[in-house]
């Protein structure tokens, strides 16, 4: 017990080395500057929150090879964007918190389930879960799928075509081959299962409590369940509630200055091309940058008052990761006791 304690310590505090990040994270920031610049031009800022989610796709294959890393994108782009407009769909028709959450939970879990046998990187469905929640909170009409479709596939298809150019740029003669997809064995129905029932817990006790943001709920539960052993879990449950609690910190200085719309863009920038150099090489340290980025995101999109964001950030992470954790350690218990004879 003390010796799998240390463990997890040592995981939560491990820094990675520095693997070539600074080229992901440039390849980010070019992803999501110009989509934000062009829409900030048109005088359209509202619409801020689907250039960004489509950005997200230019975050896959970080360390892929060229082949593969497009291949990625491109699928999780699709993701994302069929993510926003079922987010926004339930919006329109004014789903109650319940049924989103029901929605939520099935997506995840089907999402799981691509993005094991695409061999994703990142792996899971934290994205699509983020997309859908948010859109499902953002007030939005028919026309809303319109404006999904233009910003967030152009956003998609922009990041896209940054990451080939950069790749075509870069790339060596000597290239491995790309990755044959992996069959759906036990190990990825279990997490699509048990992602499926963090979220449905997570997300009724987030709306229950808080009522609002409770898809922040989701999204911590998603990120304590994510991986398939136990310790890889809990280490980075711990890493997203601390480091989303410094990083209210963080969100709290910025949020508090009236910064005009370029200067947010510039802030937004640089808060995800930091998280991009070191997501992969600690959880927690990211997590610090995430955290204002994410609620700049949501704030522009749908302005709320401060301390109501970041109380019902800091309240619906802790209610994530809580349900989260012990859905990932009954998971655990349940899956050894399944494999004794």
């Amino acid at each position: 017990m003390a010796d799998s304690q240390g463990r997890v310590w040592t995981g939560v505090l491990r820094v990675g080395p520095h693997r070539g990040d600074h080229r992901v994270a440039l390849r980010a920031a070019i992803s999501v500057a110009v989509p934000l610049l062009v829409l900030w031009m048109l005088g359209r800022l509202d619409l801020s929150i689907y250039a960004s989610f489509g950005a997200f796709a230019a975050l896959y294959g970080r360390h892929d090879v060229f082949r593969d890393r497009i291949r990625m994108q491109a699928s999780a782009g699709g993701v994302l964007l069929a993510a926003m407009l079922i987010g926004t769909a339930l919006s329109v028709v004014s789903a109650p918190a319940a049924v989103s959450v029901l929605v939520l939970a099935v997506i995840a879990s089907a999402v799981t389930l691509l993005a094991y046998t695409m061999r994703w990187h990142p792996p899971g469905p934290l994205f699509p879960v983020f997309a859908v929640g948010a859109c499902a909170t953002i007030p939005a009409t028919a026309a809303s799928f319109g404006d999904v479709l233009l910003v967030g596939g152009a956003s998609v298809l922009f990041g896209l075509a940054v990451s080939a150019i950069i790749g075509l740029l870069t790339r060596g003669t000597q290239e491995a081959p790309p990755r044959s997809r992996q069959p759906v064995g036990p190990i990825a129905w279990e997490m699509a299962a048990t992602v499926a029932v963090a979220i449905v817990g997570a997300g009724f006790a987030g709306f229950l409590i808080m009522d609002s943001h409770w898809y922040w709920a989701a999204v911590g539960a998603v990120a304590a369940v994510s991986g398939p052993q136990l310790n890889a879990r809990v280490i980075r449950g711990i890493q997203r509630l601390v480091g989303t609690l410094l990083g209210i910190l963080v969100a709290a200085g910025v949020l508090a200055i009236d910064l005009p719309p370029l200067a947010v863009i510039a802030l937004v920038v640089l808060l995800q091309a930091a998280a991009e150099l070191f997501v992969g090489r600690n959880y927690g340290i990211a997590m610090v940058f995430i955290t204002p980025l994410a609620l700049l995101m949501v704030h522009l999109a749908a302005p709320t008052p401060v301390d109501v964001l970041l109380q019902d950030r800091a309240i619906e992470t802790v209610i994530g990761v809580a349900v989260g954790t012990v859905v990932a350690v009954a998971s655990a218990a349940l899956r050894r006791r399944q494999s004794k004879p």
